[in-house]
């Protein structure tokens, strides 16, 4: 069996159905914004970003019907977000509430190239939206949705009110600039994991949560939590994976020259989705089939996310491949 299918049912997931003619889709929650970087000689670049966003655009490059629920201003940036996005058949959902302004993220890079960041960023969710009642297949969440507040809490009620219908997936992806101090974060990250059937984290995040303590410990310790899966990416390195079954794997990461590592991570998430979608394994209902996963299809996921990150930092921004690039 392979991450992109190879059989009718798994092609049939491939198109978004589940057999009975209706179209499932991904509902992504969290923050999109603009990144602003500006460089010592005066120069400066814009273009839209955020992990959640990042992570529903990979989604929708790879052919899934996908929602990514957001919150945004009333002016211009907004307007180059939702085109961004929607070039890559992503659908901004319109809630009842905006925000006051389209958050932005600033970074400047000195002379050597490294930067300090500034953030103008508010993070709520809109009391309503459009297709409120839909009922995703996967529910994906993480970063600073996920513990700026007020949204934060917002998000959080939002995934547990989800759980009985839909796999949830969870990454991090934390900002200490924005976050705090680790143990600010911590109690919110755990919080997520308890509620997550899919986790992957990078092994930057985990080292901030939980200086000393070996990745793949912390990985194997939050399958007993809840988590079917637990995915640790390690750069170029590859990824390790530990499943609630008891299943431990590592993959490797393929070569590449490197542009830059922006979205990578986002790439490498909406994989792990997608590849699990393929696999028959998504959706309520599927939860156990889930928990029993079998290692030669996790590694099978994993290598295909490994391939769209390697894609993803061969070229410059958060520019992850689409579907016929891969198969």
């Amino acid at each position: 069996m392979t991450a992109s299918g190879g059989h009718p049912a798994a092609d049939e997931q491939r198109a978004g159905h589940r057999g009975a003619g209706t179209l499932e889709r991904a509902l992504v929650i969290g923050e999109a914004l603009v990144d602003v970087v500006e460089r010592a000689d005066g120069t400066r670049d814009e273009h839209p970003g955020g992990s959640p966003a990042n992570v529903a655009l990979g989604l929708g490059r790879l052919g899934r019907a996908v929602d990514l629920l957001t919150w945004l201003g009333t002016d211009a940036a907004a307007d180059t977000v939702k085109r961004h996005l929607e070039a890559s058949h992503v659908r901004v959902l319109t809630g009842d509430r905006t925000a006051s302004r389209t958050p932005v993220a600033t970074a400047h890079l000195d002379a050597h190239g490294v930067a300090t960041y500034e953030f103008d960023l508010e993070w709520d969710l809109p009391a309503s939206w459009d297709g409120e009642e839909a009922v995703p297949l996967v529910v994906h969440t993480g970063s600073i949705a996920a513990v700026l507040e007020p949204g934060g809490t917002r998000v959080a009620h939002e995934m547990s009110r989800r759980q009985e219908t839909s796999t949830l997936t969870y990454d991090p992806n934390l900002r200490p600039a924005l976050m705090g101090s680790s143990a600010h974060a911590l109690p919110y990250v755990e919080a997520m994991v308890r509620l997550a059937d899919v986790v992957k984290v990078s092994d930057e995040d985990l080292a901030w949560l939980h200086p000393g303590v070996a990745p793949a410990e912390i990985a194997e310790e939050w399958t007993r939590r809840g988590p079917a899966l637990v995915v640790v990416t390690h750069g170029g390195e590859g990824a390790f994976a530990a499943t609630s079954a008891g299943a431990r794997l590592h993959v490797a990461a393929p070569r590449v020259t490197v542009a830059d590592t922006v979205g990578a991570g986002d790439s490498f998430m909406g994989g792990l989705i997608d590849g699990l979608w393929s696999a028959g394994l998504l959706g309520a209902d599927r939860r156990e089939r889930l928990h029993d996963v079998d290692a030669a299809t996790v590694e099978a996921v994993l290598t295909r996310c490994a391939r769209i990150a390697a894609i993803t930092v061969s070229r410059a921004g958060a520019n992850p491949p689409r579907s016929d690039e891969l198969d």
